[in-house]
């Protein structure tokens, strides 16, 4: 470390300045992650209530085969992996990358397919020559449905149209503000719409104990409608990640920058102890010199 006061000073003050900004970073972040988290929120009831539709449909039509119902023999496998677009949150990046490479460690490149969201992870598969069949980047702080609606939408006209047998996604589950976990998450085929009895698809008796079945009259059909709910669902499954993922970047981008704030200012701490040893060596040299040439001149 120097011991030049001067040079000293300068560090701090750079030191300084860059915690300042470390500081802002991590109120912006804590702010954005406020407005996802509520978007989150809003988004669970409509997920929700498809969720019970579909149940209650799916028992009243077990009969229709749809692509999205149906497993095949997996020849070929699609990857949704959701990264940032920027850096500066941690290893929030790293982890979902390196999820995602133990996911392809043992595979031909001939044998997936990846839907890239967000710039660190395009350009990372994109530069080790990985399939990638379609990309977004550049989403809102808070995204909106329109924002990944498209993507959704290709995802779930691809898997219907069998160019890959079945759909992971690979995101960091936000836990917490301090714990997001990378998470594989197996999406289609869709196998789960009749292991339960939602509220809203069957009631329940005088007792509370036995559930009552209802039946409901659809127009024009039951297939119909299945048909027409399963990729919207589909869809919203993809949108209800993005947005997890996206608390999970401010999160780790709040909890990084935080961790950069106090970094900061050990250094400074350290920086200052540095600057008053060489202020007092250089008080006692001064002391010292006078002395000397008191002496001197006796």
């Amino acid at each position: 470390m120097a011991q030049n006061p001067r040079e000293i000073r300068r560090r701090i003050r750079s030191v300084r300045s860059t915690a300042q900004i470390t500081k802002a970073l991590e109120m912006v972040s804590a702010a954005k992650l406020r407005r996802v988290q509520s978007a989150v929120q809003n988004a669970r009831p409509y997920l929700a209530k498809m969720q019970e539709m579909l149940a209650g449909v799916f028992a009243s039509a077990r009969y229709v085969k749809h692509p999205l119902l149906q497993s095949r023999p997996v020849k070929r496998t699609g990857y949704l992996i959701i990264t940032a677009d920027t850096g500066r949150a941690g290893p929030y990046n790293a982890q979902v990358i390196r999820r995602a490479l133990e996911e392809f460690r043992h595979k031909d490149k001939s044998a997936f397919t990846i839907f890239a969201v967000g710039r660190k992870g395009r350009d990372f598969f994109r530069r080790l020559h990985y399939p990638i069949a379609a990309e977004v980047t550049g989403l809102p702080d808070a995204p909106e449905y329109r924002s990944v609606a498209e993507l959704a939408e290709q995802v779930v006209k691809a898997y219907g149209d069998a160019q890959f047998d079945e759909l992971y996604f690979i995101y960091n589950e936000f836990i917490n503000p301090v714990i997001q976990r990378p998470i594989v998450k197996r999406v289609l085929p869709l196998e789960d719409l009749g292991a339960a009895d939602p509220a809203g698809v069957g009631g329940f008796s005088a007792d509370r104990t036995q559930p009552t079945r209802v039946e409901y009259l659809y127009e024009p059909d039951a297939e119909s409608v299945l048909s027409a709910l399963l990729p919207r669902y589909a869809e919203t499954l993809v949108y209800q990640a993005v947005l997890d993922a996206k608390a999970s970047e401010h999160a780790a981008r709040m909890t990084a920058m935080g961790n950069a704030t106090e970094n900061a200012k050990e250094m400074i701490s350290d920086l200052t102890l540095s600057l008053n040893r060489a202020r007092q060596a250089a008080i006692t040299t001064q002391i010292v010199e006078v002395v000397s040439g008191a002496q001197a001149l006796e």
